[in-house]
Order: structure tokens, then C-alpha cells, then sequence
């Protein structure tokens, strides 16, 4: 008790000189690796060998009520000794000691954007990470946001990596959970203040990954903040074999809710329609994914345009398998036929005239139920908006409101067709 009042009596009279310097004008002392204030008296009680952790920590605290600055040298100097005298632990409390002088020092370092640490603060991220029982978490999450900080961008594959390996290491115990999450939060903290790309993708597992609903509102918040046109990444996750349905439509709905150009996100979202296609599975609900991952994206390419002419074969695959399926997805149907009403270019009207002249041909040889009556009445008015002048299409809606093979309401529909057509 005696040593520790008579440590902080001496902090506080080195504490007074320097207020009194600094009040009355006296200069100040540059440290060896700074420009800030005079550190050298504080330096030799916290480098002296008989200072244990937890005089060290009363001095840090100290230091840290005074807010001072332009002493981050100082404080990459204590976090090197902290490092090195690591392994000197014996207790739980100079454990305790240890962890809460690492926290001070972090966020000073953090607060002093000093660069010069990075190598230093990622060597106390390993040391304190949550995979070792002793560790809670907390240390590792305080010296990740500061690299975040500080802008160590050379760290963002190594601070990447560590977060894609706690998005696999699904837990079910209560204090492995806490104590991992604590290390994701700070992996998300500093890959979004980092702005790296190569970030975007582990945090955007991280929001769909098995963590509490709170660390992934974190991921979530974050995702738009790391990169402004994931387009790429997205796309990639999409077309990924391995990744399943629910994880290509996740980083779809991401993607369209990201500030990247419709150019971007069309090609996106043609990626995703391509895939949603493509993509085989048995499992039910992952074909209800996959269909709901459809309609968004020819939703999308609807409000963004086609990113390239491929974009028609999946478009007209999503109506030739719809119409032909046993159990067609009627909303599908339409979504194509609004879409390319709406892209109005050759290649669409193309398409739509196609598919009247199939239905044409099923009204005359059969079959004809209501289901061909039904995309008949969405497809005939969907050719009238496109406003297209194509003599080919004219001919087939005149020939249709005048043939004897449909009803006065279905030629009626061709005739507002051929009239809007006119127009």
C-alpha cells in the first residue's frame, strides 16, 4: 500500500511540473520517437524492472486522465514492453492488470492514428485471441478497431482471413460464443474503417453467418460503408457452386442496396439470373430461393437495363420453362413480360412476338386452357407498350383480331394492341 501511494504521488508531482510548464510557456522536450510532449520522466518508472503490471496500469490511467497528446511514440514503446513482459504472468490479477493497460494503450494509439504500431497491435491480436481460453475477447477487439484507425491497410488479408475463420467456427456454448464475438466485432470495426475491398465478402459472411442477431446488425451497417460497388464480389458469390441458394440471394439483396451504378448492379443481377438457373437442387425451399432470386433480378433489370445481350436467353428461359412446367410460376410469366415491355429494344420485341406467334399456333392446333388464355392476355397488351413499328408484329395482331379462332374479348385485346401501336 505504501508503494503504490507513493507511485501515484509521484506521478501526480510529474504531472504538476508539466502543467506548470505548459501554463508559464516552458518548452518541452521531444521524445526520440515523437514530437510530443516531454515523456522521459514517465518512462523511466514505467521501464523500470521492479514495476509490476499493476503500477504500470495506475500510470497509464494516469496518463489517460491527463489527455495528453502527440505521445503516441510513447505509448508504441509501452505497448512493446507490455509485449515482452507478457509472458511473465503469473496471477489472475496481473492478467487483469496486463489486459486493461492493453486497452488504455490501444486507444491511445488509436486516438494518435500512430501508424508506426500496426506491427506491434497485430502481434497483441494473436496474443489475445479468444481461441485461447484465457482470453476474453477484449483485448483482441480494442487493438483490431485500432489498427482500423491507425490505417494499417497492409493487415486487412490477415485481419480478413481471421474473420472468415471465426464465421466457420460455429459454436454452441454461451462464454466460447461471447468471448469469439467479441473478436468479430472488432475484425468488422476495422475492416470497415479500413475501406478495403477485400474486406466486403467476410463481413458479409459475418451477417449471415451464426452469430447473435446484434453482431450481425453490426456486419450488416458495416457492408456499405467497406465498399461503395461490390459488384464484383457479389457477383462472384453468386456464381460460386458451393455457396447455396439462400447465400447467393442474401448477396444479391446487398448488392441492390448498395450505392453502386445500375450498371453494377444489371450486371448483377444478370448474374443472378443466370445462377438461378443454372443451379441445381433437390431441396425445396432452396428452389423457392432460387425463384425468388429470379424475380428480383428481372425485377431489377426492369429498373437498371440489361448489362448484355445474354441477359434474353435467361429471360426467355424463365418464361419457356414457367409455361411449360406442370406448376408454373405465373408471377415469373409476368415479370419477364413487363421487363421486356419496358426494355423496348429489338431483341425484346423479339422475344414477345415468339411467344404470340406460339400461342397463335395453340389456338388453332390446341392445347388451349386457361392457361394459355391467361399469358395471352398479358403478353398481347405487353407488345402494345413497346410502341414497337415492326410490320412483322402488326401483321400477327391483325391477323389475331380477325380470326375466327378467338373470342370477341381476345380480339378485342389485339385490337387495343394494334391501336396503342399506332399511337
Amino acid at each position: 500500500m505504501k508503494r503504490k501511494i507513493l507511485l501515484i504521488f509521484v506521478i501526480f508531482f510529474g504531472m504538476t511540473i508539466f502543467a506548470q510548464d505548459v501554463s508559464t510557456g516552458a518548452s518541452t522536450t521531444a521524445t526520440p520517437t515523437g514530437t510530443g510532449p516531454d515523456m522521459s520522466y514517465y518512462t523511466q518508472i514505467y521501464n523500470r524492472p521492479g514495476t509490476s503490471f499493476a503500477d504500470r496500469l495506475e500510470l497509464l490511467r494516469t496518463l489517460q486522465n491527463a489527455n495528453l497528446t502527440g505521445n503516441g511514440g510513447w505509448y508504441h514503446d509501452a505497448l512493446k514492453l507490455l509485449l515482452l513482459r507478457t509472458p511473465d504472468i503469473r496471477t489472475t490479477a496481473e492478467r487483469d492488470a496486463m489486459e486493461n493497460s492493453a486497452r488504455i494503450i490501444c486507444r491511445a494509439l488509436a486516438a494518435e492514428q500512430y501508424i508506426q504500431a500496426a506491427a506491434d497491435l497485430w502481434q497483441l491480436v494473436q496474443i489475445a485471441d479468444p481461441v485461447r481460453p484465457t482470453n476474453d475477447g477484449l483485448v483482441m477487439q480494442e487493438a483490431l478497431i485500432a489498427l482500423g484507425q491507425i490505417g494499417a491497410t497492409d493487415y486487412v488479408p490477415h485481419i480478413a482471413l481471421r474473420l472468415d475463420n471465426f464465421n466457420t467456427a460455429v459454436t454452441s456454448d454461451t462464454e466460447s460464443r461471447r468471448r469469439i464475438q467479441r473478436g468479430v466485432v472488432g475484425c468488422i470495426n476495422a475492416l470497415q474503417a479500413l475501406h478495403d475491398p477485400r474486406g466486403y465478402s467476410p463481413v458479409l459472411f459475418a451477417y449471415m453467418g451464426w452469430y447473435d442477431p446484434a453482431i450481425k446488425t453490426i456486419a450488416d451497417d458495416a457492408l456499405p460503408n467497406i465498399v461503395d460497388d461490390p459488384g464484383e464480389i457479389i457477383s462472384g458469390i453468386i456464381r460460386t457452386t458451393n455457396n447455396p441458394p439462400n447465400v447467393k440471394y442474401t448477396a444479391l439483396q446487398e448488392m441492390l442496396r448498395s450505392r453502386a451504378p445500375n450498371e453494377s448492379k444489371a450486371a448483377t443481377a444478370a448474374a443472378a439470373l443466370a445462377t438461378g438457373w443454372t443451379y441445381s437442387t433437390g431441396d425445396p425451399n432452396g428452389q423457392r430461393v432460387l425463384r425468388e432470386m429470379r424475380m428480383t433480378a428481372i425485377d431489377t433489370i426492369r429498373q437498371t437495363g440489361i448489362a448484355d445481350d445474354s441477359v434474353y436467353a435467361d429471360l426467355q428461359r424463365s418464361y419457356s420453362n414457367n409455361y411449360m412446367s406442370a406448376a408454373p410460376n405465373y408471377d415469373e410469366i409476368r415479370r419477364v413480360l413487363s421487363t421486356l415491355s419496358i426494355l423496348k429494344t429489338d431483341q425484346a420485341v423479339g422475344l414477345l412476338m415468339g411467344f404470340l406467334s406460339d400461342l397463335n399456333g395453340r389456338r388453332q392446333f390446341g392445347p388451349w386452357g386457361n392457361k394459355e388464355r391467361d399469358v395471352f392476355s398479358w403478353l398481347v397488351p405487353s407488345l402494345g407498350a413497346t410502341g414497337t413499328q415492326s410490320e412483322e408484329v402488326k401483321a400477327l395482331l391483325s391477323s389475331i383480331q380477325r380470326s375466327s379462332y378467338y373470342t370477341s374479348t381476345e380480339q378485342n385485346w389485339a385490337r387495343d394492341a394494334l391501336r396503342e401501336l399506332s399511337l
